[in-house]
């Protein structure tokens, strides 16, 4: 266990759970569930499981850093990766992955988004150990697949072969990834039977994923290899600024995943959610008689049903007529919006910010 590691990846927006989250304090660090803790303390806690406490490094935004340190107090400043610029998911891992190996060549990484849920943490737990012995015992990288309950066309898919000779039956090759496909395509995935959801939860010891970047991206490999001499002191934050500077915008999926020949994915289901739309909070949260899922003591719903509901502590709110709707306010911002239609919000922050609002 002392030779595992976690890479936590709380860099994003969210911006498709405005107005809660925004591009000052995203999702990661909201108590998300009225639960006690934000998204990004829950996912450091399920980490505690597989990896010690020192061993978890957290990637993310150089605005982010006093908000990392408020919620999660005992960790060490060192294991707060700071990136200048937003470049996607591979500059991220190849960052972390090259300053631990600095630190430990024999590392095993796990690497996860801050914002997910998991409802099953014995599950979630087995799972890892069954990744962790498979990128142990060979030169491979490893996903993680999360059987699907519905078409969604929120998530990426991995279609996965026939069970290989030897290995547990819920580890299996890849045959292909593909991004999220339209309504159609996504049942056809599902009643095939041989298509799980993409988590971009990934494990892989720290040489394999070097070798990888070598391999697949080159030119991130050349930038980040040259900081061997510098990982860990205090010319890290500098060379890091020049770095991101120069690194191309890319994800860790397209740029290594889907084009490597060594990948596996271990076949999960442990309550995960992406969180990342309001109807996906909204299956994960309590509801009254009349399916309303309400976060907050003090909505008074008449005549309405299938609605998620999200107030402040101190908002008094009384609504009535709505079905299938999403309300959420925060910070003097009032949302309704259709949750058939939640993927607009993206839509509708653009156009608030082309008019300065």
């Amino acid at each position: 266990m002392k030779d595992n590691y976690c890479i936590l990846m709380a860099g994003g927006i969210g911006s498709r759970f405005w107005p809660m989250s925004t591009e000052e304090f995203p999702k990661q660090f909201h108590d998300v569930l009225g639960m006690g803790k934000t998204l990004l303390q829950m996912s450091f806690d399920r980490m505690l499981l597989v990896c010690p406490k020192e061993n978890i490094y957290i990637v993310t935004n150089l605005d982010y850093k006093e908000l990392v340190q408020e919620q999660l107090p005992g960790i060490d400043e060192n294991q707060i990766l700071l990136e200048p610029s937003r470049k996607n998911t591979a500059p991220c891992v190849a960052y972390a992955s090259y300053k631990i190996k600095k630190s430990n060549p024999n590392a095993t990484l796990v690497v996860a988004p801050s914002d997910h849920i998991v409802m099953n943490e014995v599950a979630f737990k087995e799972t890892l150990e069954i990744a962790l012995d498979k990128a142990n015992s060979e030169d491979c990288l490893v996903t993680l697949g999360i059987k699907p309950s519905r078409p969604d066309t929120g998530y990426g898919y991995i279609q996965f072969l026939d069970n290989i000779k030897g290995t547990p039956d819920v580890v299996r090759d890849v045959k292909m990834f593909t991004e999220k496909p339209n309504l159609e395509l996504a049942a056809e995935f599902i009643d095939s039977g041989d298509f799980y959801w993409n988590a971009g939860i990934f494990i892989w010891t720290v040489d394999s994923i070097i070798e990888s970047f070598e391999k697949h991206l080159p030119e991130i490999h050349d930038l980040f290899i040259e900081g061997m001499n510098v990982y860990n002191t205090d010319m890290e934050s500098e060379f890091i600024e020049h770095t991101y500077a120069e690194c191309k915008n890319i994800s860790i999926d397209y740029g290594i995943m889907e084009k490597a020949q060594n990948v596996y994915v271990v076949l999960s289901d442990f309550g995960w959610s992406d969180l990342g739309t309001w109807g996906a909070l909204y299956g994960h949260i309590d509801k009254d008689e009349n399916n309303n899922a309400i976060i907050g003591n003090k909505a008074n719903l008449y005549d309405s049903k299938d609605c998620i509901v999200r107030l402040p502590k101190d908002k008094l709110a009384v609504i009535q007529g709505l079905e299938d709707y999403i309300v959420v306010e925060e910070k003097g911002v009032l949302l309704i919006c259709k949750k058939a239609e939640e993927q607009r919000i993206k839509e509708f922050v653009t156009d608030l910010k082309q008019k300065k609002r």
